[in-house]
């Protein structure tokens, strides 16, 4: 008996570990980024390059974050899935379904971290001013939810 014991505490220990080790510094310093390049934007003439300049990197930055916030997710569901391969194994829309399942995100987030996903798809194949002033509209919530995500994050740490 002690031998289950010694390996349900092995269990708990990498599990335990494997959520400590989420690091969202990265994700962070990109939402800071946003921000700074949203306000920028938002500070400049629509005429002048600058403003240009912003957008593009709002919409980058944009892409960044979404991919890095899936990526963190995944890393917070293996705990929660029998295997590894299986958390890999899930499309980013399930990602954030599994997220809701497991108490990381709220129900009302995963949707719009899914329309997000859609957004981001559009902007993939459509650089169109039109495609990157909606992505724009909805980036002050973005920079909310993303947050969310880092808070999450460090609440699992914790």
């Amino acid at each position: 008996m002690p031998g289950v014991f010694l390996a349900m505490e092995f269990i708990y220990s990498f599990i335990f570990v494997s959520i400590m080790s989420i690091d969202a510094t990265y994700l962070e310093r990109c939402i800071a980024t946003l921000d700074k390049a949203l306000s920028l934007l938002q500070a400049s003439d629509p005429d002048n390059i600058d403003y240009d300049m912003y957008r593009s990197a709002c919409i980058k930055e944009f892409e960044i974050i979404l991919e890095q916030s899936g990526k963190l997710l995944r890393k917070a569901l293996k705990p929660f899935l029998h295997s590894s391969k299986a958390v890999d194994a899930l499309t980013f829309k399930e990602v954030f379904r599994h997220s809701v399942r497991h108490g990381i995100i709220t129900d009302e987030e995963s949707e719009r971290w899914l329309q997000y996903r859609d957004n981001r798809n559009n902007t993939a194949h459509d650089y169109g001013v039109n495609i990157a002033e909606e992505t724009l509209a909805i980036l002050p919530q973005f920079s909310t939810d993303a947050t969310g995500i880092v808070a999450a994050i460090h609440k699992m740490n914790n």
